[in-house]
């Protein structure tokens, strides 16, 4: 079993909601990475969705795609982002990680690393690293399930997407082989873009969970505390990328963590209040 089923059970316990924050692995600075997890976990954090880079983001918008563009050109892929989280295990055991990307990198990473087992390399290396889940963007649900069943081998959760427009079918699918949890998208369109309805969450959620019995997230669209404040009333958990990536842009190596820190702090606060 992963990390993450225990950390929303007893988070449920307590009254409270997760905080998931994003951020694409090796920005803004090549080396950051596994300080900036700290961070958020001093933030308040409770799972942590890495980001992996690739050329062709589908459903990411400007920022995260420029985040993603930054990370490539520093050469990160997903052999880094495995030893960034075995950095990250040596003092923390307990904070679940969530790699989110694309088939491709996953794919490449199969063909190069092949075992003679027949297993997948990036199961099995992603679960020695300390990895808890995956979310693949474009791996669909129907097509999932021996996909599902290896990483469930390995203690490794699945986890999918649903967005305003999946329909009642499409949610069955995804119930028959999500675990962990399930992150909707609260806008029709890319990471960051356009304002959050929040009574439409809020009327989404129900539907929802007629057929996925786990945890739901809520992302996209998420920049404050008082919006995650009105989500975290009603969803499972809180996820925040794009605003972190901005955040974190500009700001020089030294105030990386610190500043990704104290924005976590502000939401978690409002999440609690």
């Amino acid at each position: 079993m992963s990390r993450i089923a225990p950390t929303f059970a007893n988070l449920k316990m307590q009254g409270r909601k997760a905080l998931i924050p994003f951020v694409t692995a090796g920005y803004p600075y090549a080396d950051v990475t596994p300080e900036l997890m700290h961070a958020f976990v001093a933030g308040g954090a409770d799972v942590i969705e890495l980001g992996v880079p690739f050329s062709d983001p589908s459903a990411d918008g400007p920022v995260i795609q420029k985040a993603g563009d930054k990370a490539l050109s520093f050469g990160i892929g997903l052999v880094q982002i495995l030893a960034m989280v075995r950095e990250f295990r040596q003092t923390n055991a307990s904070t679940p990680v969530v790699l989110m990307g694309y088939a491709n990198p996953v794919e490449r990473y199969n063909q190069k690393h092949k075992r003679q087992d027949g297993q997948s390399a990036f199961v099995a290396d992603a679960a020695a690293s300390g990895v808890d889940g995956v979310l693949i963007v474009d791996y669909p649900p129907e097509e999932c399930a021996q996909f599902a069943a290896e990483l469930k081998s390995h203690g490794l959760d699945l986890i999918f997407l649903l967005a305003p427009t999946s329909t009642d079918e499409r949610m069955q699918q995804v119930a028959a082989v999500a675990s962990g949890y399930v992150y909707y998208v609260s806008l029709k369109g890319v990471t960051g873009s356009g304002a959050l309805d929040t009574d439409a969450v809020e009327a989404m959620l129900p539907r929802i969970r007629r057929f996925v019995s786990i945890p739901v997230g809520v992302g996209f669209g998420i920049r404050d505390a008082a919006t995650a404040r009105t989500i975290g009333k009603v969803a499972d958990a809180v996820v925040i990328g794009s605003k972190i990536i901005q955040l974190l842009g500009d700001q020089p190596r030294d105030r990386v963590a610190q500043v990704a820190q104290n924005f976590l702090q502000e939401i978690r606060n409002a999440l609690d209040s």
